[in-house]
């Protein structure tokens, strides 16, 4: 059945996108190993793709109706749908062609409760998929992030710096403390295990990399060097080449939230502006956040 048999009054969501490549970016972070399920929430302010594992790590893709072109959402309430992250990825990949901003259009649901995606720019050929979708597991935690104090704990620093960082501490062994102190203003990233190596970053001295520090105590936890890493392992190519910047806050209890922002902006329409701390936002962004759990630590150094 082509989607165009579909009856459009009896679909929760048409939307269509001018960038599937951003897209594909944008999901790709968040893409931490081969065989991975998401939990896709639809509402009248945009798309939430979750993932998640072992109840220590929680990551999320806000794809908000402002980066479509068109969104037209009849849905009653938040439905939510379960896919395969990689092969709802993968599908995508299908339509990018590189160097050209392929157009696509997702309708939902289908006869048969699938996702269908077309491209829709092209004269000579139209390609069409569906993905079977199912009903989602719960989600095992929806953490409602808090701030650990009246001051917020947290620090903005370029994303490549931020990767290289974490990708050396993955020699030490398999847990990774990040501490925070308000003097003299520093982040330290530390790993213990088969060895021991720890990675300074001086605000006032490393503002080419630390672009903004908040912190008004010295904090100290330890996470999980496999988790840690599933936040920075598929950081888009793009992201590092424009040189933006990554934000980590601490909550409390130590919950660390790691934020990026990838571009769905096509080629020539990308026109960025600096934000308040001094790297490059582009105008149509996509926000993803993780959320990584601390490991239990008596020793650590916290209100």
């Amino acid at each position: 059945m082509s989607s165009s048999a579909v009856d459009a009054e009896a679909l929760d969501l048409v939307c269509q996108l001018d960038n599937v490549q951003g897209m594909v970016d944008a999901l790709s972070a968040v893409r931490w190993k081969r065989n991975q399920d998401a939990v896709i929430e639809l509402s009248e302010h945009g798309v939430v793709f979750i993932v998640e594992e072992t109840g220590c790590l929680q990551a999320k893709v806000y794809l908000q109706r402002e980066l479509f072109t068109r969104y037209e959402y009849s849905a009653q309430g938040r439905p939510r749908l379960g896919v395969s992250l990689g092969l709802f990825v993968d599908c995508l990949n299908t339509f990018s062609v590189p160097g050209h901003s392929s157009f696509i259009e997702i309708r939902y649901p289908g006869p048969d409760m699938q996702l269908l995606l077309k491209s829709v720019d092209s004269l000579d050929a139209c390609i069409y998929a569906e993905i079977k979708t199912r009903i989602p597991d719960s989600i095992s935690w929806d953490y409602n992030f808090e701030p650990a104090g009246s001051t917020p704990l947290t620090f903005t620093v370029k994303s490549a710096a931020l990767k290289e960082a974490i990708d050396d501490l993955e020699w030490p062994g398999s847990s990774i403390q990040i501490k925070l102190q308000p003097v003299p203003p520093a982040v330290t990233f530390r790993g213990e295990g088969h060895g021991d190596l720890q990675i300074d970053l001086m605000y006032y001295v490393n503002t080419d990399l630390l672009v903004a520090f908040h912190c008004d105590r010295q904090v100290s936890y330890w996470y999980k060097y496999k988790f840690l890493r599933s936040t920075t392992s598929n950081i888009p190519n793009s992201v590092i080449k424009d040189n933006r910047g990554s934000k980590l806050t601490i909550g409390r209890g130590g919950m660390l939230k790691v934020q990026h922002l990838v571009s769905v902006a096509r080629s020539s329409t990308l026109y960025p502006h600096i934000d308040s701390a001094g790297y490059k936002q582009p105008s149509r962004i996509a926000y993803i956040e993780f959320f990584v759990k601390p490991e239990e630590d008596e020793d650590a150094v916290n209100d």
